[in-house]
């Protein structure tokens, strides 16, 4: 038995056309990009039309683009990047970001930084009057993300960057989630930074990049041998960053017929969601059109998990990232979600690959799978 794919917020699939822009660079003689030979000329000019590609993908010009090894770097890159050529001050982070910005974020409090977060509301989203509360300290930086992975809740940034313009500070903004599942405008969200991730869009895995306002004095976080301008040292990627422009082109061209059938499907999933009992989360929000939280009262998540695995339905508990954490989902309690019920959380995320019968099907083995273990916890009380 095939096991059916709901995880797509984690990873995604590596689309047949992005293998064929990237064999070239697999199966044929490459150089290093910094190399003055052929080989390496011809490296540096895939990776500069790259640049050029993913910068028009987010309307930016091609020297605002800096290539990572994804998006845990690029996050890691403009806290700690930004903040290193800055004086020291309050640090303002969303109670829902990902670890690879809270944690960095934190770690700067050793080097005198005041690291405070800003609140979220029942569905998820930034609460704005909190934040431009908190912005009446001084804040040199402000992380917040344009979509959240888990509950899929699209973030007020463009309004966040405003705001936080106005008290004169920076803003970064994880799109790793959005980007591919909404038309993301750098400029038009006002931000000074913004992330973005290849694996997440249908190509390779260990390729991202930030996108940086030219206005933005950043300290590398890797040094070297200068590449990337000097802002990220290590011999480029090429074969990687080429499958990412590639993808991030797809994404561009088939946004809005892959937005319309994931939305179809997820709206199918949740009317049986709700005809189980299952609680959703964030579903007054405004929301990534593919994602649905949800728990079974009285059912813990990764045991559901495990079950719908064993069951052929490839779903998660939570961010993929924190995946060997047994804690309850911090974007849950931040929400105000009670432990015991946020223990229950599982996601779906869907693609536009998946269909309506792999969702029907999804839903018999849940409710297949919710009676056998109620069964299991009355046969032990």
């Amino acid at each position: 038995m095939s096991t059916i794919y709901f995880d797509h917020n984690s990873t995604t699939a590596l689309k047949p056309q992005v293998l064929q822009a990237m064999l070239p660079w697999l199966t044929e003689t490459t150089g290093n990009a910094t190399s003055r030979h052929v080989y390496g000329r011809n490296a540096r000019d895939a990776v500069e039309a790259a640049r050029k590609q993913i910068a028009a993908c987010v309307g930016v010009q091609a020297s605002q683009v800096v290539f990572t090894s994804g998006g845990t770097e690029a996050n890691n890159f403009a806290v700690k990047g930004i903040a290193a050529n800055l004086t020291p001050t309050q640090l303002l982070v969303s109670a829902i970001e990902h670890p690879c910005v809270s944690r960095p974020a934190q770690s700067l409090a050793w080097h005198n930084w005041q690291v405070q977060t800003i609140r979220v509301d029942a569905q998820g989203v930034i609460d704005l009057a909190d934040a431009e509360q908190k912005l009446n300290i001084r804040t040199g930086l402000v992380s917040a993300m344009l979509a959240n992975n888990e509950t899929g809740a699209i973030q007020p940034i463009a309004e966040l960057a405003a705001v936080a313009k106005a008290h004169g500070a920076f803003l970064h903004t994880d799109a790793v989630q959005a980007f591919g599942k909404l038309a993301v405008d750098f400029n038009a969200l006002g931000v000074s930074a913004m992330t973005i991730s290849s694996h997440k869009i249908g190509g390779p895995v260990g390729v991202g990049a930030l996108i940086l306002d030219k206005r933005v004095d950043i300290a590398p976080l890797l040094h070297g041998g200068g590449q990337e301008r000097g802002l990220r040292s290590g011999t480029e990627n090429v074969v990687g960053i080429v499958g990412f422009a590639e993808a991030c082109k797809l994404a561009v061209e088939t946004l809005k017929t892959r937005g319309e059938t994931q939305s179809r499907l997820r709206k199918q999933l949740e009317v049986g969601l709700h005809t189980l009992g299952a609680t959703l989360f964030g579903q007054q929000a405004n929301r990534l059109p593919n994602t649905s939280f949800f728990a079974i009262p009285n059912i813990e998540g990764e045991t559901l998990v495990t079950a719908l695995d064993k069951a052929g339905f490839a779903v998660a508990s939570g961010s993929a990232c924190s995946s060997d954490s047994t804690e309850p989902s911090h974007v849950l309690l931040a929400m105000g979600v009670e432990p015991d019920l946020a223990r229950g959380a599982v996601r779906v995320s869907v693609s536009d690959t998946n269909t309506e019968a792999e969702i029907q099907g999804f839903l018999k083995a849940l409710q297949q799978e919710v009676k056998r273990l109620k069964g299991l916890s009355a046969v032990a009380a």
